[in-house]
């Protein structure tokens, strides 16, 4: 491991395996840390260290082999002295280079509002704007969206140690029990008896090589009995642009809701530059959901518990 490696340590903490770190060699007991990224090869699940191995990752599973993070007890956890902030996972999405079997994998952090942080009084900025991270890569893209779209300000990218630390700490349970709903008459039953449900989306694009794994909690769960059909609607999770290679992959990540119904496609919406038009003129523009796309995909539908 590097002198850089070790600066960039990432520490994975769950209920089934005990905390990966630095042995007395100075060698990872299991996998290496790659300029601090929060990025794993695509076969890892909930009970695993979390890292970027200095040569090609494993390449990614299919989602019916790929554990699910228990969401409800996911956090990263980090370590600056000035604010060691804990979010929660909101959704995580892995992109898999086909033909090199490198992964990364990236984690979205909840929303919140911008703050005046450990103010004595208004602990909320007037201008107030949402705030959203995504942490891969070594690196953490923020989402800051105000009342009304202002020049460059929505995204930024900049360093791990950057923001609130070089080393978090990822608290990533693994789901004890997870049991694949392949059926309507099993969804139904997961979605009445209240049992947490994950789903994962999987898609490629075979011009640029890339395949991606988006998963996430399923927040809302339509069920028609008469129809005997399901729905699901979340988000916000981490859209992956698969269409063209970015220079610095991070930089390919959207937000967006996604809906299906059926296990071979997916609609997404995805926030984008929307304008305001009053009697067929443009008074602003704002970052709204407003832009639809329809993808071809695998979805499978887990639930965390016995069905």
């Amino acid at each position: 491991m590097t002198s850089k490696t070790k600066q960039n340590k990432v520490q994975s903490v769950n209920d089934e395996a005990p905390q990966f770190s630095e042995d007395r060699s100075g060698k990872s007991r299991r996998t290496f840390i790659k300029n601090g990224l929060l990025a794993a090869s695509g076969v890892l699940g909930a009970s695993a260290s979390i890292a970027a191995v200095s040569k090609p990752a494993i390449p990614a599973q299919s989602p019916d082999q790929l554990k699910c993070i228990d969401y409800g007890r996911s956090f990263l956890c980090n370590t600056a002295e000035f604010n060691s902030v804990r979010m929660w996972i909101e959704s995580r999405t892995i992109i898999t280079n086909i033909k090199s079997g490198e992964s990364t994998v990236y984690y979205q952090g909840a929303s919140c509002k911008s703050e005046n942080t450990f103010g004595e009084r208004d602990l909320f900025y007037k201008d107030n704007y949402d705030f959203l991270p995504i942490f891969g890569e070594g690196k953490v893209l923020v989402f800051r969206r105000h009342a009304n779209k202002r020049g460059d300000s929505y995204r930024t990218i900049k360093k791990m140690e950057e923001m609130w630390g070089a080393n978090p700490v990822l608290q990533m349970p693994a789901a004890k029990v997870v049991t694949v709903l392949d059926s309507f008459e099993k969804i139904r039953d997961a979605t009445a008896a209240g049992i947490p449900i994950v789903t994962q989306t999987e898609f490629h694009n075979d011009k640029t090589g890339l395949r991606a794994i988006i998963e996430a909690p399923c927040k809302t769960m339509n069920i028609s009995h008469p129809k005997k059909m399901y729905q699901v609607d979340t988000g916000p999770i981490v859209f992956p642009d698969l269409s063209k290679k970015y220079g610095v992959q991070i930089d390919c990540l959207s937000l967006a809701f996604i809906a299906f119904n059926a296990d071979h496609f997916a609609d997404f919406v995805i926030e984008a530059p929307t304008p305001i038009m009053e009697d067929k003129k443009e008074v602003s523009v704002v970052y709204h959901y407003s832009k639809i796309e329809s993808l071809p995909v695998k979805n499978t539908i887990f639930a965390l518990g016995n069905v």
